[in-house]
């Protein structure tokens, strides 16, 4: 067990995939001699490109053609390879949304079942980092309405290298989401093999009142909002889902029908994000058991912000949970 960073813990899932198994390899604008953008790739150019002779090439800087390098992992991976391909920042994935919606999230299931898709899409999202409206979307809901795709968004960095690891390792596609502000966050992490499975839940905390939901960075915000509210005499669960597709309804309809109450919170904007889902499933499925109104912490429903201070207040954070719980707990 070692105490790493987010994007360290990425680099080490890379690496040991990459040695664990031939065909893995990874592209993506800037992963070479760069690194990646926040330097998680760094290291792996010089230990893999061309290991065994040019022809051997596993580490490939690629044009700046978001098209070009999802439409290339589309090919790849139906012939029999297992790219990892990285998108700088999630908010350009719209440029090649013909080869994720159309491709990559079809090709299997238009060809019977006999061939596999077997890729993972690399990429970052959030704000709080004063990027601006074009850099700064968490667009989780816009890929995992894509029937064929799964999208995983981890919160920290064991959950970061054992989801790699899965993702890798599936025969479908796989969007596998960092949020920013995680990149150079440290926890502990398993040496060696370590797999977190795709579509489990992790209940973070146990509680009776209310159960709040969330993934990625805003698990942080909830946790911190559960410590607040506890001084209060408040019993909050809180549950990261790791896993926005598929979402682990079991672990969500449970947890809701012991505390009766439910705030979502995710740093996307509030029209038909995935706490939208969310919300859905329980009021379908455990209506009943609510004992006041589903409440959603989400962005607004307007681009972000450049302006440090506007940012502030455009996104979710631990105080605006509060206030959302304790609208319910009267």
């Amino acid at each position: 067990m070692s105490k790493i960073t987010f994007g360290r813990a990425i680099h080490d899932a890379l690496q040991f995939e990459m040695n664990r198994c031939p065909e893995v390899y990874l592209a993506g604008e800037d992963v070479g001699f760069r690194g990646g953008d926040f330097g998680e790739d760094m290291g792996l150019w010089a230990e893999f490109d061309g290991k065994h002779g040019a022809e051997s090439r596993r580490v490939v800087d690629t044009a700046i053609s978001e098209t070009a390098i999802i439409g290339h992992a589309v090919g790849a991976a139906a012939c029999g390879l297992r790219p990892v391909v990285e998108i700088m920042h999630m908010d350009f994935m719209g440029v090649a949304m013909d080869e994720i919606l159309n491709q990559a999230g079809k090709m299997r299931y238009m060809n019977g079942g006999k061939l596999q898709v077997p890729m993972v899409i690399k990429t970052t999202a959030g704000g709080g980092v004063g990027a601006a409206a074009q850099h700064s979307q968490t667009l989780e809901a816009f890929v995992a309405h894509t029937p064929g795709v799964k999208v995983v968004m981890p919160s920290n960095p064991a959950d970061a290298k054992g989801l790699l690891i899965s993702a890798i390792r599936d025969n479908n596609p796989v969007v596998f989401i960092s949020h920013k502000l995680l990149m150079a966050g440290k926890g502990e992490v398993p040496d060696g093999e370590y797999v977190v499975p795709i579509g489990k839940a992790n209940v973070c905390r146990e509680g009776k009142d209310v159960t709040i939901i969330s993934w990625s960075k805003m698990v942080k915000d909830a946790m911190q909002a559960a410590e607040e509210l506890e001084d209060e005499g408040i019993d909050a669960e809180v549950i990261d889902l790791r896993t926005i597709k598929p979402l682990d309804e079991m672990t969500v309809l449970d947890s809701v029908r012991k505390t009766g109450r439910l705030v979502i919170v995710h740093e996307a904007t509030r029209v038909c994000g995935f706490g939208a889902e969310v919300a859905a499933v329980v009021a379908e499925k455990a209506f009943d058991a609510l004992k006041a109104p589903i409440q959603r912490v989400t962005a607004p429903d307007c681009p972000s912000p450049f302006t440090p201070a506007l940012e502030v207040e455009y996104l979710p954070n631990a105080a605006k949970v509060v206030a959302a719980v304790k609208k319910i707990m009267k």
